[in-house]
């Protein structure tokens, strides 16, 4: 028995165009996804700190090395701690990725005595904002 019947393999023009458009909506979601993740990341070498024994009114002033592991440049905004006894010198121009940088946290000890342990809030683009780092020690009267 012979089979005389023809196949078109070729594609209609409306799967095509179909086909076309599936292609570029997939890509353009591929692209704006890989968009959406491509953000700041600030980690702290070390985010927790002891200035040990100090006398009240000394001024201890810590600092924390970090580096942006993301792929966009880092820009701390602000941050945020407990009491009006600290104060946060940051950088403010962007830090690049794969950049080291470097806070400072001044903490005045005239108001404050006893065993001391504080935390400061970090704010930023990173897409692990707020990052928190720690200080902790002891203020000893005069």
């Amino acid at each position: 028995m012979v089979n005389n019947s023809k196949i078109n393999f070729k594609n209609p023009p409306k799967l095509r165009g179909i086909f076309y458009f599936k292609c570029i909506l997939f890509f353009t979601i591929l692209s704006l996804n890989l968009q959406l993740h491509a953000q700041a990341k600030i980690k702290f070498k070390d985010a927790k700190k002891s200035f040990g024994i100090v006398k009240k009114g000394e001024m201890v002033n810590i600092e924390y090395d970090f580096i942006n592991e993301g792929d966009q440049p880092l820009l701390i905004a602000d941050a945020k701690f407990e009491c009006s006894c600290t104060s946060v010198d940051f950088p403010k121009q962007p830090i690049a990725p794969g950049q080291k940088g470097k806070l400072t946290v001044i903490f005045n000890t005239k108001t404050v005595y006893d065993r001391q342990d504080r935390n400061v809030e970090i704010i930023s683009n990173a897409k692990n904002s707020p990052e928190t780092i720690r200080f902790k020690g002891f203020v000893v009267s005069k």
